[in-house]
């Protein structure tokens, strides 16, 4: 299995392209986005005709009652009130409308992101930090509301209200149709073109200053005891000033934008009604057109551009939902450091685990961090790994979960090469006890239910047991359904540990790997949880990482040290036992 290119990040794809895979992977919620679009369209076309028909209707009753002629009075007043409550309720329902498609649209595409993110880690995430990470999962994803409120929904209003008010203003004076369109086509396509080639630039800015700001402000947090002690905090807010300075230089420009914009649809809204203006008198004056005619144009001219009064501040805040898009896309599209087989997992009569010349290194040109490793595990064998920092102990794990990629040598499971396994499938047959296990935060029940939803009482009774836990969820007022707080702030090291080992009994896979069990428990407590986990664990494997020796014979078979990436020695667990006794011995004499 080899390692692939480290992930880059693209991406020179156009607004077009970006904008059409959004909605691609938007499909189950087009009812929402549609329906979000049509009522936005519906309380705009409602507020254009309540100001156009109200200017025809004030101006008819004025010249009625000036020349005592007779009006309609009942149709105008009804279509007022229909498009004054079609504006106002339109307006209202068309909020929340769009804003639950946009928040299922946001809850979609979050989903959709983190499900392409999970065969990625951890060796192609590996380079980005966590606020990075965090970033373009929560804060790029939130950009990308704008794709929708604040560009595909203008834009649907605008040209679709912008085609009625032509049609109108054809039927009436076919002269300021054509003026129109071509104010209309300066205010609503000109203007928008220009501040989006303006505003891509400072929009990306601030995306990218945003995450650095994130970044460093993650920093800054967790490594305050170090700024504080090399007296680096100046250098550090210094740094932090800078950053948002960048940030508000770039919003500034963009709120710039933005105002020169929305001055320019203003001026073209002001031309527009003079140019009715100045082509209805003369239709007036030649009886083409009546008074209230020439009002109603007049106002209907004016009202046309608030349909495309958004489009300049839009596509100056597309620039930052590209550059959202983009990174999000480069993130996801990243393919995995190791290719899942297109066939499914072999059937096995055994589990046992055979690791031969395995060569792992993290970096084309990094260190080799397992060099030449042989490692047989067979089944119901049960075997202590030994070594210093640095020997590769958990670059082993990595490799035997199916994390990491190594680049020479071979790993079998059951006797069938890794790369004919799924990597869940591989997963759910090895259950891991990490150094520094993670709890959500959740009850004790719920953590604990992780590795098998569908637990029975007994058997979380069981699995608390043997991890020598009952004491303590004895202890506890609401027992399982105690709260263990973010990553267990609730619970001591060694408690978490020990839930992590139920966890992971819990789980019965075939094989097991405890890397550092007993670390923050006592003698005592250590010793009993290595003779309740050789009792749970029969007839099945056992792979133990550990520093610690106390109780080793009562749980392994054998021990093997490793250094420099490979096994350098492996002995019964008794011999080197008895050894280390006689080391000791000696040096107590000595």
């Amino acid at each position: 299995m080899n390692a692939r290119p480290p992930m880059d990040i693209p991406n020179a794809a156009g607004a077009p392209a970006i904008l059409r895979r959004l909605l691609g992977l938007l499909r189950r919620e087009r009812g929402w986005l549609a329906g979000g679009a049509a009522l936005a369209l519906l309380s705009m076309l409602a507020g254009i005709g309540l100001l156009a028909v109200s200017g025809h209707f004030i101006t008819a009753m004025a010249l009625a009652g000036v020349g005592g002629s007779a009006i309609n009075y009942y149709t105008p007043a009804a279509l007022i009130r229909l498009f004054a409550i079609l504006r106002t309720g339109g307006r209202y329902v068309e909020r929340l409308v769009t804003h639950e498609a946009t928040l299922r649209a946001l809850a979609e595409f979050r989903v959709w992101l983190f499900g392409r993110l999970v065969p990625l880690a951890p060796a192609r995430l590996g380079a980005l930090r966590s606020a990075e990470l965090f970033s373009r999962l929560r804060a790029d994803v939130d950009a990308l509301e704008h794709a929708y409120l604040a560009v595909l929904v203008p834009l649907a209003v605008a040209a679709a209200a912008t085609l009625a008010v032509l049609a109108v203003a054809l039927a009436y004076l076919p002269w300021l149709a054509l003026g129109l369109l071509l104010l209309l086509a300066a205010g609503g396509l000109l203007l928008p073109w220009w501040t989006l080639r303006r505003g891509e630039a400072p929009g990306a800015e601030a995306v990218a200053a945003a995450e650095s700001l994130r970044t460093l402000a993650a920093d800054g947090l967790r490594g305050r005891a170090e700024l504080a002690l090399y007296g680096a905090e100046g250098a550090h807010a210094a740094r932090v000033a800078t950053l948002t300075a960048r940030l508000q230089q770039a919003r500034r420009r963009t709120d710039g934008l933005q105002a020169l914009g929305g001055a320019g649809i203003a001026l073209a809204a002001q031309l527009a009604v003079i140019a009715a203006l100045l082509l209805g008198v003369p239709a007036l004056r030649r009886g083409a057109l009546t008074g209230p005619d020439l009002a109603m144009l007049a106002l209907l001219a004016q009202a046309g551009f608030e349909a495309i009064a958004p489009l300049p501040a839009a596509w100056a805040q597309l620039g930052a939902t590209l550059a959202a898009a983009r990174r999000v896309f480069a993130l996801a599209d990243t393919a995995p450091a190791i290719a899942e087989p297109a066939a499914p997992s072999p059937a096995v009569a055994d589990h046992g685990l055979d690791v031969r010349a395995l060569r792992l290194r993290y970096d084309e040109h990094g260190p080799w961090v397992l060099d030449g490793l042989d490692l047989a595990l067979p089944p119901g064998r049960r075997l202590a790994l030994l070594g210093r920092s640095g020997a590769g102990k958990s670059s082993l794990v990595g490799a035997l979960l199916r994390l990491y990629p190594y680049q020479q040598g071979e790993i079998r499971l059951g006797g069938q090469p890794y790369a004919a396994w799924q990597g869940d499938d591989v997963r759910a047959r090895i259950a891991v006890v990490e150094q520094q296990p993670y709890l959500f935060d959740a009850s004790l029940r719920d953590n604990l239910r992780l590795a098998r939803p569908d637990a029975s009482d007994a058997q979380l009774d069981a699995a608390i047991a043997q991890a020598q836990l009952g004491d303590y969820v004895a202890s506890l007022p609401e027992g399982l359904d105690t709260w263990v707080g973010e990553n267990g702030t609730r619970v001591s090291g060694g408690e978490a540990r020990r839930i992590a080992i139920a966890r992971a009994l819990l789980a019965d896979a075939p094989i097991l790997i405890l890397d550092e069990p007993t670390e923050g428990l006592d003698a005592g407590t250590a010793a009993a949880l290595y003779q309740a986990l050789a009792t749970a664990m029969q007839g099945r494997s056992v792979l133990l990482i550990t520093h610690r020796l106390g109780g080793l014979s009562t749980l392994v078979d054998e021990v093997a040290v490793m250094a420099g990436g490979r096994i350098v020695e492996r002995v019964a667990a008794e011999v080197y036992r008895a050894r280390r006794d006689v080391e000791s011995g000696a040096e107590v004499s000595a």
